[in-house]
């Protein structure tokens, strides 16, 4: 929301030039509200302000500001300035700020950036996206499993200006080797034991992740294991950075967004539905409406095949509705928990056989619950009580149907190596349509035969 408030005032002072109150206005309150505050400003304003904190201070409410402001000041203002920008900020930030500008300038502004950090930028982004190096940051607490309590304790002042982070303390050997780790609060505990040494002190059975395995499997072991950072490490367990419990959240926030949108039947925008162009858009979500459009005439298919006997006994037609959706509404609910749970790591491939149990014990007791109120629809709608023990019966059948359905092609997927979330509810709804048209007619017609061949 914008904040109308300080609007004028702010631009007041960028016309007057008012440099000592811009600087106050920079370090009065937290950098994500100053940036809130700055919110209807355009972006070259938003600069000038910015241009009057530190760069340290600078760099903290510039990574507050919305996407779009920051893309147009990293792409439109002196590349010098900008360049020393991107040398103050955090190396995970920068990283993912630079990957969503064009090349060219890209280059440009690395070309202006120190060295030392044009190096670090450029091996953080050849990790491949979504991976756990592409979102790890490499300011990270490094210390020698030789050094005393003292020296580390000196040592860790002399890091803790460039350091994102000091949640945990990691060992390494002289070669960078991940040994140990020793948590903040530990290393103040031991000040009593000054001589005592890091490879005394350390705890040797790490959590860790390697650099290429996925950010959502990454997510959830710092979920698991209740972290606020968990360490980066190459095959020969050489150390190469964290990733923060930020980051961790950002990751949790953006694999739920994805399996939102694939559980209803949209490919995963890449930007904002607002900032996503209108062919974009009518293409992702297209994709799948194509598949369901044509699971939906094979529905309508397997209706005609069933027309002359429908025609003669028309009051069926009057539950299909009934029948399609108790199937697909069933199956949708099972394919959402089975994907959520696959999601959280509570279930794996191993346990399918517990799941299929489990569903259809779920499919007897909803397929009764619900049968039961179409027996009592159908009582007042069939020829006779005896013919109107086709809905419940179907329904019973549809339902076991859906819920095995639902639950089981997530496994599929994953089995296959896709992500389970692609198997969207609308698409798990479209088979069981029609296995249950098939179910109903069937289970009709060997009622009627039934019926006739008692008579």
């Amino acid at each position: 929301m914008i904040n109308t408030l300080y609007l004028p005032e702010l631009r007041e002072m960028l016309l007057e030039h008012r440099a000592a109150e811009l600087a106050e206005f920079c370090i009065a309150v937290h950098a994500g509200v100053t940036a809130d505050f700055m919110e209807g400003l355009e972006p070259s304003e938003v600069w000038q302000v910015l241009k009057h904190a530190e760069p340290t201070r600078r760099c903290e409410i510039f990574r507050f500001l919305d996407p779009e402001t920051q893309n147009s000041i990293l792409k439109d203002e002196d590349r010098t300035e900008i360049a020393e920008l991107i040398d103050t900020m955090v190396p995970d930030d920068r990283v993912d700020m630079l990957a969503e500008l064009d090349e060219d300038v890209t280059n440009e502004i690395l070309a202006l950036v120190s060295q030392e950090e044009r190096r670090n930028i450029l091996r953080l982004r050849e990790y491949p996206e979504d991976t756990a190096g592409s979102v790890m940051t490499t300011d990270v607490a490094k210390l020698d499993e030789a050094l005393t309590v003292s020296e580390a304790l000196t040592e860790l002042g002399r890091q803790a200006s460039e350091l994102e982070t000091i949640y945990y303390l990691y060992v390494v050997d002289e070669t960078d080797h991940l040994r140990g780790v020793v948590s903040a609060k530990q290393l103040v505990k031991s000040i009593v034991q000054p001589n005592r040494t890091l490879g005394e002190l350390m705890e040797e059975d790490i959590v860790k992740v390697d650099a290429l395995d996925d950010q959502e499997k990454v997510a959830q072991i710092v979920a698991k294991y209740d972290l606020l950072a968990i360490p980066v490490v190459n095959t020969q367990n050489r150390m190469l950075g964290i990733i923060t419990h930020d980051d961790i959240i950002d990751v949790f926030i953006e694999e739920a967004t994805e399996d939102v949108q694939r559980i209803g039947a949209v490919n995963p925008l890449d930007e904002s539905y607002l900032k996503t162009s209108l062919l974009t858009l009518s293409w992702k979500r297209g994709m799948w409406l194509t598949i369901l459009f044509i699971a939906a005439l094979l529905t309508a298919f397997a209706l005609e095949h069933y027309e002359d006997w429908i025609g003669k006994y028309t009051w069926l037609v009057m539950f299909i509705p009934l029948v399609i959706s108790a199937g697909g509404n069933s199956g949708g609910q099972s394919s959402t928990l089975i994907i959520s749970s696959m999601a959280r790591g509570e279930i794996v491939l191993s346990d399918w056989f517990k799941i299929i149990k489990r569903e259809i014990a779920m499919g007897l007791i909803l397929g009764s619950l619900l049968g039961g109120l179409g027996y009592v629809a159908g009582y007042f709608t069939a020829p006779s009580p005896t013919l109107a023990l086709i809905i419940p019966i179907t329904v019973l059948l549809v339902i076991m149907c859906g819920t095995l359905a639902g639950s089981m092609l997530p496994l599929f997927f994953r089995r296959l190596g896709l992500d389970p979330a692609m198997m969207s509810n609308s698409f798990v709804a479209g088979i069981v349509d029609i296995l249950g048209i098939l179910i109903y007619m069937n289970v009709a017609q060997i009622a009627y035969g039934i019926l006739e061949s008692s008579n």
